[in-house]
């Protein structure tokens, strides 16, 4: 990605970026102008897929989107305590609820503006929650569906219109929620990226690789999901809170998809590039280590990998099959292939360490089971594997494992591809790209029977996990835009998901124990293989200078300084 300083508005007409009106240019303002400058070199591996901010559910959009995009509120620009919780960001004030919670009154910032020139609106507000449905958002029904009018819109998103759900008046600039029913992470949910405000006028249908006007420092002035993502200033933008969303330092972001990660770490070793997006590959650590320590940033994000399920494909249509695989799998292998257990620790539930609702368990390793759970991981039990899948009657059926083309994917799924076989099944292993990988096995049209992934919480809750990944709610058949891949659907598991939202409403202690509860719960019917919770290891040039990472959005790359 990059981005330059303010265009000429004939320039800015050219490409189409630029309303009729001319409303005023805003400087940033705000920082030391010795630092502001110069082109940011990203390299990812892979594109991250569509460029709509309602529709993608890729970390790396979500990074690359954070000075793009605005959400009503936020979480501060920060990392540790005080990263939490959500503070104002569109809007003045983070609301207080009223009704009960069931109702939430906002006021607009005054003097927003799109990077298109137009004003930002409370019509654009309610257009933007309402595009939500329409377009199918992942999020749409779990995030959104206590607002009033939302199960209409989930019914019949091409009619919705969120009536008495979002009010909005223009002359006060208010915006007022009205929910069904109260909603304990309603706030966290404004918070989250698919809540992200856009024009009004913006087309009811995934944009794909079409940049959408944004109201961040930035704005996505070219896309070419083979090559690269440039991002430019946004003329229009100006700091209306640092801790929000900060006026940004590099002219440019210049983000190029491609390369692996070998030759990535080369070039930012070399200088040819500022930052390497995935983490720096196994055999690179201790040159990296020994040599570039000083360029190497660690930090711990709620993030697990684990092996996904498809309970209705089988095998995986059997629970003893499922549960063999948790037993069999070599835990201690998959945190080598992670970096080593400097970097990564064996995962045994859903929840990974840090996360609210967090009781350690482990129900698959020698000598333990759902019943009996030991605390942590040990070994694995290859034994009780085998009888499991011999009792099961699935032995000998082919399985296909789908892996993300990316450094890890290939050791773990070969692993993983020996652990099947010496249980007895005829297991290959296909690689695709990870551009299409999460949408690829969303869709049960493509009938994936276990597949290699990973998920970052959208935000610090047990439901980040729990209910996005394995409640019924977010199964949707025949859709890309379905997080509960493994089509998990148990509606006494999901009582129990809205019962523990509800009691943070009033005791956060029990709140947590009871997420807990569902943890255990879910990991008795083991839709998924957990592998590993890893660090972040990440490898920037030596002029990149003031690098903050953030609880939920990672490295804010928008304040490094190029010196």
């Amino acid at each position: 990605m990059t981005q330059r300083m303010p265009f000429l508005l004939s320039h800015l007409m050219a490409f189409g970026l630029l309303a009729c009106a001319t409303p005023p240019v805003w400087a940033t303002n705000g920082q030391p102008d010795a630092h502001k400058g110069g082109t940011l070199r990203i390299l990812a591996q892979s594109d991250a897929g569509t460029l709509d901010p309602q529709i993608s559910y890729i970390a790396l959009t979500k990074v690359l989107e954070t000075p793009v995009y605005d959400t009503l509120l936020t979480y501060p620009k920060l990392s540790g305590p005080g990263a939490h919780p959500v503070i104002a960001n569109l809007v003045e004030a983070v609301p207080t609820s009223e009704d009960d919670g069931r109702t939430y009154r906002l006021t607009l910032r005054d003097g927003l503006y799109f990077s298109n020139g137009k004003p930002v609106t409370v019509d654009d507000v309610a257009a933007s929650f309402r595009r939500l449905f329409k377009v199918g958002s992942p999020t749409a029904g779990p995030y959104y569906g206590a607002i009033v009018g939302a199960r209409a819109c989930l019914q019949n998103p091409a009619t919705c219109t969120l009536a008495g759900g979002v009010e909005t008046d223009a002359h006060t600039r208010q915006i007022v929620f009205h929910l069904e029913t109260p909603d304990p992470e309603f706030l966290d949910r404004l918070a989250w990226m698919h809540a992200a405000i856009l024009p009004a006028d913006t087309p009811v249908h995934d944009m794909g690789n079409t940049p959408i006007p944004g109201t961040g420092p930035y704005r996505i002035a070219e896309y070419d999901p083979t090559t690269q993502l440039r991002l430019a200033r946004n003329p229009f933008f100006h700091e209306w809170s640092h801790q929000a969303q900060p006026a940004a330092y590099p002219d440019e972001v210049l983000v190029s998809f491609g390369l692996d990660g070998e030759a990535a770490v080369t070039a930012v070793e070399n200088e040819q590039a500022d930052w390497m997006y995935e983490n720096v590959p196994l055999d690179r650590l201790g040159e990296v280590g020994s040599r570039y320590a000083s360029q190497v940033h660690l930090y711990a994000p709620l993030l697990s990998y684990f092996a996904m399920l498809n309970v209705h494909e089988p095998p995986f249509t059997s629970l003893k099959v499922r549960q063999a695989l948790n037993y069999a799998v070599n835990r201690h292998a998959m945190i080598i292939y992670r970096g080593g257990p400097a970097v990564a620790a064996p995962l045994c539930q859903i929840l990974p360490d840090g996360t609210p609702g967090y009781e350690p368990f482990c129900f698959y390793t020698q000598g333990a089971s759902p019943a009996h759970p030991a605390q942590n991981w040990v070994k694995p039990d290859m034994d009780v594997a085998r009888q499991l899948v011999k009792e099961s009657g699935m032995a000998g059926q082919k399985v296909t494992i789908i892996v993300p083309s990316e450094q890890h994917g290939s050791a773990t799924a070969d692993d993983i591809r020996n652990t099947l076989d010496m249980l007895g099944f005829k297991a290959t292993v296909r690689t695709i790209s990870p551009a299409i990988a999460f949408t690829y096995i969303q869709n049960t049209q493509n009938h994936f029977q276990i597949a290699l992934a990973g998920w970052n919480a959208d935000y610090p809750s047990a439901s980040s996990f729990l209910q996005t990944l394995f409640s019924c709610e977010t199964f949707h058949p025949n859709s890309d835009n379905s997080p509960n891949y493994s089509g998990f659907c148990d509606p006494k598991i999901d009582r129990k998901m809205q019962d523990a939202a509800m009691l943070a409403l009033t005791d956060r202690e029990a709140s947590n124990h009871a997420w807990s509860e569902v943890d255990r719960e879910i990991m008795a019917q083991a839709p998924f293989v957990p592998l590993s919770q890893t660090q972040r290891v990440l490898l920037l040039s030596r002029r990149s200078k003031n690098v903050i990472i953030t609880l939920n959005d990672e490295i804010l790359f928008s304040q490094i300084q190029l010196q």
